[in-house]
């Protein structure tokens, strides 16, 4: 099985068709597409479906995906997820799935910094509650994995579970880009493969302590690592490796 990986499409209402031969290239290249979240820019409804008539216009292979922080900004993030799942996108919050023999988990995940510098939770309340989303999204990606009795599992997010694949970025904004917390259920799962994306200027691959490859395919850091493709990442499941589309 061929994956065909991306993140941050930022859809808004004037952006139907934009990403047609993109979209195109990707179903002919995969047999699955994987979403990596901010499928929209505000999280509005009209934005979703505008997404969801491209999807449905021009890929034709099987969709899972992710929200991303984006589509919670207006609130409404469970009207994104049904638009898109009325098009045949199978979006994963704590949830896991099955294709052919392949496990997928997939959380949105949260922030809160990396290593020794995570944030803990002590001192005022929202300092608690803050870290406390972070411990959820990933109490909800490591139910997904346990679910799974697949050899092969791979990981859908949009933030990073590890520092390397933010690295470009600001140092200053590391702690809202992803949280480490979400690198343990990759570890003690033996997760094949994780896709994220979210750190526009971030590393395109890094790895957990446990050597999990970790894949950030925001557009952005695609178009710079091969500005003269499609920006997107091809995935082989057999060969566990990066495929030049």
């Amino acid at each position: 099985m061929r994956l065909a990986a991306i993140s941050d499409l930022h859809y808004n209402r004037e952006s139907q068709g934009k990403l047609e031969d993109l979209f195109r290239a990707m179903s002919d290249a995969a047999d699955l597409v994987l979403l990596c979240g901010d499928l929209t820019d505000y999280g509005h409804h009209e934005e979703a479906e505008v997404l969801a008539e491209d999807l449905h216009a021009y890929v034709h292979v099987p969709i899972l995906g992710v929200l991303g922080n984006h589509d919670f900004e207006s609130g409404s993030p469970e009207t994104v997820r049904s638009t898109m799942q009325d098009a045949g996108v199978k979006l994963l919050d704590g949830e896991s799935a099955e294709i052919d023999g392949i496990g997928f988990a997939g959380a949105c995940g949260f922030a809160g910094g990396f290593d020794q510098w995570a944030l803990n939770p002590w001192g005022e309340n929202l300092y608690k509650e803050f870290v406390q989303a972070a411990v959820d999204e990933a109490l909800k990606l490591e139910t997904a994995l346990s679910r799974l009795e697949t050899e092969t599992r791979i990981v859908i997010l949009h933030y990073a579970p590890i520092r390397q694949t933010v690295v470009g970025e600001s140092p200053e904004i590391f702690p809202f880009l992803g949280s480490s917390r979400l690198e343990d259920p990759l570890n003690h799962y033996a997760v094949t493969a994780a896709f994220h994306g979210h750190a526009h200027k971030g590393a395109p691959v890094g790895s957990t302590s446990k050597d999990v490859p970790v894949y950030n395919v925001s557009i952005p850091v695609l178009r710079r690592q091969r500005p003269d493709t499609h920006p997107f990442l091809l995935y082989d499941v057999e060969t566990r490796q990066r495929v030049e589309a």
